[in-house]
């Protein structure tokens, strides 16, 4: 600055006039004067410097803050599905398809081993002419024959013979066997017969016997219906 050096030189002129001699009270104007521009160029002078030159001050001693934290959004999760599996079962029931046929029918003996005599024994096997319900007209004459088997133990003999057990009468002569059939060996066996004049179902049964007239074995039947528009 450039009042710094002037100042400076009224300054220690000030302390020197005030050090020489005793403090005296100013006696005329002029000293007055004198001393009160001095007294008042200091105090302007110290004014001026502690406005120019302030006291610094002294931040705070810094902290060490520690920054903030990351903080991330919650992951979103996907439940644990367990697959299940369904098995579905399907059950097929087959319809068999029958046949009912009309009339009167003789039933077959399935244990034919409790109707042997002694060692002789009859088994029928299935009916080879004129299956049950076969329509014929009335007073025709027809063969019916049965395949059977042997299933005793001894051969049959010739004088064995086909015997009616029941049923209509067909007007059928005595059959004897005329031959001979070894134990397990299965022959045709047949007979003649003539049907009623009168329509409708007829049924009739036969059973073999040995030579002493002892019936032995299954059950040979026939069941006809006869009808006058029955085929030739």
């Amino acid at each position: 600055m450039k009042l710094v050096r002037p100042l400076s030189l009224l300054a220690a002129l000030a302390l020197l006039l005030s050090a020489c001699g005793p403090q005296a009270t100013p006696t005329s104007s002029a000293d007055l004067f004198l001393t009160e521009g001095v007294n008042t160029i200091v105090a302007s002078y110290f004014g001026t410097q502690t406005a120019v030159a302030p006291v610094p001050t002294v931040p705070p001693p810094a902290t060490d803050t520690p920054p903030p934290s990351a903080t991330f959004p919650p992951v979103p999760t996907q439940p644990l599905v367990t697959p299940t599996f369904t098995f579905i079962y399907y059950t097929l029931t087959a319809t068999p398809y029958t046949v009912t046929p009309t009339g009167t029918f003789y039933t077959a003996t399935t244990n034919a081993d409790t109707l042997a005599y002694g060692c002789k024994n009859l088994l029928l096997i299935a009916d080879v002419t004129y299956p049950s319900g076969t329509a014929v007209k009335p007073g025709e004459n027809f063969t019916k024959t049965w395949k059977v088997a042997n299933n005793g133990t001894c051969q049959w003999e010739y004088v064995f013979a086909l015997t009616q057990t029941g049923g209509t009468d067909f007007d059928a002569p005595s059959k004897r066997l005329g031959k001979v059939v070894g134990v397990n060996d299965w022959t045709e066996i047949s007979i003649n017969l003539d049907a009623p004049n009168k329509e409708g179902t007829y049924t009739a049964y036969w059973r073999m016997s040995d030579g002493d007239g002892h019936l032995f074995g299954s059950t040979l039947g026939v069941t006809i219906r006869v009808s006058k528009s029955a085929y030739p």
